[in-house]
């Protein structure tokens, strides 16, 4: 029983795991408003060597359209300016010598479908990770089984994984729907 347990908990602290990545990639798509977290995958030239935005710059934002990039250091403003452009983000980022400032352009129509497609792909995604886990779980209690498990503890094991993988796909959903609204609120 306790390799039983030992597969649930593992799989239960996978499937977290998938969430929490899904989780983190649709807070990238981009729903209208400015967040700091819309430049996280910028990497900027600094000496040479490419690093992520954050390592050159403090990235906040003043209000909900507008976002200000402050480098660590003056010299950094242009090859920031830079890399933002060719993140090929739809932003024009404005530098004024002291800071780098960018409006956030409103969304359209069109782009807001298209980001829609996104997070739905993001979520399936997410689905393929946690039946894949349900999957090698599965395999787990089988091997298991074959190593001397009861068949009633077996089967019991096999429904926890599933409810557990249903439940997680739920989850999935109620986040994407969520993403959704808020990227077709105008």
């Amino acid at each position: 029983m306790n390799d039983v347990k030992s597969v649930l908990d593992n799989s239960k602290a996978l499937m977290e795991k998938a969430l929490s990545h899904l989780e983190l990639e649709l807070q990238k798509v981009r729903a209208g408003k400015a967040s700091p977290v819309m430049l996280e995958n910028v990497m900027v030239d600094y000496y040479g060597s490419k690093v992520p935005i954050s390592n050159t710059a403090s990235v906040n934002t003043q209000d909900a359209r507008t976002l200000i990039i402050q480098p660590w250091e003056k010299t950094m403003l242009t090859p920031i300016e830079k890399a933002i452009q060719a993140a090929n983000l739809g932003f024009n980022p404005q530098n004024d010598g002291i800071i780098i400032r960018i409006v956030v352009p409103p969304l359209t129509e069109e782009r807001r479908k298209q980001l829609t497609k996104t997070a739905r792909n993001l979520g399936e995604d997410a689905k393929v990770s946690i039946r894949t886990l349900r999957k090698e779980a599965m395999e787990s209690v089988k091997t298991l089984k074959k190593d001397g498990l009861p068949e009633d503890e077996a089967k019991d094991a096999e429904a926890k994984i599933q409810t557990l993988t249903d439940a997680n796909v739920l989850k999935v959903d109620k986040y994407i729907e969520q993403k959704e609204k808020e990227i077709m609120t105008v």
